[in-house]
């Protein structure tokens, strides 16, 4: 028994003595290796050196060419600069179209959003379909970008002229929303159908748009160019022409800004009251006549006492 336990004491010591033995082979393997890389490597740059050393003998530029490459040279560190401020600029190009996109879309939508506004109050107001009135107030802002004119301006003048009515026409020969003299000015509807155009919403708002652009240069301000548009150039007033169009374009001004304002007047809701007062006084006075009870100076001064006091 005791024979026993010494053989396996003596094979297990065995057995790891040589699993040692391998480890230890390992480990000088590895490090022969290494020896003989680092040496290698370090006959490699001694070689290397010997190489420049004589490159910068036979060629003296070379070493300065060398010395610019390092990055603690003045030269490197100009180039760097100069890289940076390359990296800079672009970046700087880059990102300013970007943010300018992205602000000329807001302010579209803004402008869209404004334009509605516009649009649903006029609808409202004169009583215009809404789709006939998108399409009017879309032609009217178009024509105000290409000749630089303020599109509330023009909505302001089709407002007091035709009220939206595009085939409004005057005892005058005024025709359109803009009320325009075909005949006075036939040249401007050459390009656009002839005179027949006359009564075609856009052709009739851009030849309306531009003769009022025209005139307010000429005159200097609009005040003075509403009165040349409503043919009062020569006299001494427009008759309140001008003062009711700027009434108009203040209104939209404010609705374009986001304000609430009424669709009716005072003056529109007082005639309104008027004429409701006039026909419930012509009803009485038709229940007085066919009574026949009151003399008919009585009546007529009664019928006048009702009205006024409706007013």
């Amino acid at each position: 028994m005791g024979r026993q336990l010494l053989q396996a004491i003596s094979v297990t010591a065995m057995q790891i003595m040589k699993k040692s033995a391998d480890r230890t082979g390992v480990a000088s393997h590895v490090i022969s290796r290494f020896i003989t890389t680092t040496q290698n490597t370090l006959m490699f740059l001694g070689a290397a050196t010997f190489v420049v050393i004589g490159i910068m003998l036979v060629k003296p530029g070379f070493a300065s060419q060398i010395i610019g490459m390092s990055p603690l040279s003045p030269k490197y560190a100009t180039q760097q600069k100069v890289h940076v401020s390359q990296l800079e600029n672009w970046v700087e190009t880059t990102a300013k179209p970007a943010a300018q996109a992205d602000e000329n879309e807001k302010s579209a939508a803004i402008d869209q959003r404004r334009k509605q506004w516009v649009t649903s109050w006029i609808s409202k107001r004169y009583r215009v379909a809404s789709e006939a009135t998108d399409m009017l107030v879309s032609a009217a802002y178009m024509t105000a970008l290409e000749i630089k004119l303020d599109p509330l301006l023009i909505l302001a003048v089709m407002a007091v002229e035709s009220r939206f009515n595009p085939f409004a026409e005057s005892p005058m020969g005024a025709q359109g929303l803009m009320q325009v003299m075909s005949k006075v000015h036939q040249d401007k509807f050459q390009n656009l159908g002839g005179i027949e155009a006359a009564l075609d919403p856009v052709a009739n708002i851009k030849v309306g748009s531009m003769i009022l652009k025209e005139y307010v240069m000429r005159g200097g301000s609009v005040e003075q160019g509403l009165k040349s548009y409503v043919g009062a150039a020569e006299m001494e007033s427009d008759s309140g022409y001008g003062a009711k169009v700027l009434a108009e374009y203040r209104k939209l001004k404010d609705v374009a800004s986001g304000k609430k304002v009424p669709i009716t007047t005072t003056a529109s809701a007082a005639s309104s009251k008027k004429r409701a007062a006039q026909q419930l006084a012509a009803k009485d006075d038709e229940q007085e006549i066919e009574g026949d009870s009151i003399p008919h100076e009585a009546k007529n001064d009664k019928v006048g006492k009702k009205v006024l006091a409706q007013l």
